[in-house]
């Protein structure tokens, strides 16, 4: 499901389905979508955060043509103990691992993966960075 900014509307509260993962996407190149997700931010129970939430940063291969400062990004994953990942969209390879590895972390923050909680989500994201 997606949508442009929160709060969800409410009158669909009834048929709207359990959210496992929530993903904003931040356009390097727009300063709109950075406050869009920062606004949206606000509309999130703190507890949520707790491996349910990531950033997903679009147009890193396009440096030259940043709108948004790159410590704003990696200040919003450590404020909201949250995983920031990066993407080329326009790069097949890289939107495809990309995807696969928002799946992987759906299937855990879903509860799919025996043994592997969102919980320890952050842990696991900050290892593999590391490596």
């Amino acid at each position: 499901h997606l949508t442009t900014s929160l709060p969800l509307p409410s009158e669909r509260d009834h048929l709207r389905p359990r959210i496992d993962l929530i993903v904003f996407m931040i356009d390097i190149k727009s300063k709109y979508s950075f406050k869009n997700v920062e606004a949206s931010l606000a509309h999130l129970d703190a507890s949520f955060f707790l491996g349910k939430v990531c950033f997903l940063v679009t147009g890193v291969g396009r440096v030259n043509y940043c709108s948004i400062e790159m410590n704003a990004i990696w200040k919003l994953g450590e404020v909201y103990c949250s995983p920031v990942l990066f993407c080329e969209l326009e790069l097949e390879g890289l939107r495809i691992a990309t995807a696969q590895r928002l799946l992987r972390m759906l299937q855990i923050c879903a509860g799919h993966i025996p043994g592997v909680s969102a919980l320890s989500f952050g842990t696991l994201m900050r290892n593999s960075a590391d490596d």
